[in-house]
């Protein structure tokens, strides 16, 4: 794989895909329900809930009202719950080594807010393979709006064709293409293969690994 080609800079969000952190807000969330009173929810609402910030997360579950007192006991236990729940997904590590030693810029676009998403790379020894990391409490509109797309681009100087964004979620796709970027959908994440086909990305594969044979075919045309 050369880096030879229009790409330049390749973009990658988190949760559901670099990263399974799954089991940590299933924890989390749950800690958080039973201690105010409010029932549990199971692993696989948890997951489809999962992408568009804790704020939208908890909320979801308790309300607006109940959300001041419910979002501190969560995050208090997340802390610690990200360090024991969360690992890469398959091929997740190898991709960003072969990326960062072909010469691509790398970055991280999450909606996870700062505190969450750099414990996670301590936790997994992920922080070297980023030239950038962007994350939802430095912005002012999260994803699916542009503005942590358009952030990144601008920092590196790069043009929308120049990048590559690969991301687990409709909001993902949704973001990409507002911000005119490429945009790869990966199935290992919150949302379906048929949903995330039904927005027609630029492409869809099964694990982010599989991204290496996209760079391949761009950089023989």
């Amino acid at each position: 794989m050369k880096n030879n080609h229009a790409i330049k800079l390749i973009i990658f969000d988190l949760d559901g895909t670099l990263i399974d952190a799954y089991r940590a807000v299933y924890r989390s969330v749950n800690y958080a329900l039973v201690r105010f009173g409010f029932p549990r929810v199971n692993g696989a609402t948890v997951k489809r809930t999962v992408g568009w910030g804790e704020t939208h997360l908890l909320k979801t579950f308790v309300g607006q009202k109940a959300l001041r007192k419910v979002l501190p006991v969560y995050r208090r236990h997340h802390r610690a719950a990200v360090a024991k729940g969360t690992k890469f997904l398959p091929g997740a590590r190898r991709i960003l080594r072969r990326l960062k030693a072909r010469g691509f810029i790398i970055a991280a676009a999450t909606n996870r807010p700062r505190h969450s998403a750099h414990r996670i790379m301590r936790h997994l020894r992920a922080r070297d393979y980023f030239d950038f990391v962007l994350c939802g409490d430095q912005l002012k509109h999260l994803k699916p709006h542009p503005e942590i797309l358009q952030r990144v681009i601008k920092r590196f100087d790069c043009a929308a064709r120049e990048a590559l964004y690969v991301g687990d979620m409709t909001i993902d796709i949704q973001a990409g293409k507002r911000a005119g970027i490429r945009t790869v959908a990966v199935t290992t994440g919150s949302c379906p293969r048929r949903e995330l086909a039904a927005l027609r990305p630029f492409k869809v594969i099964s694990r982010v690994d599989r991204l290496q044979d996209i760079l391949e075919k761009l950089s023989s045309c």
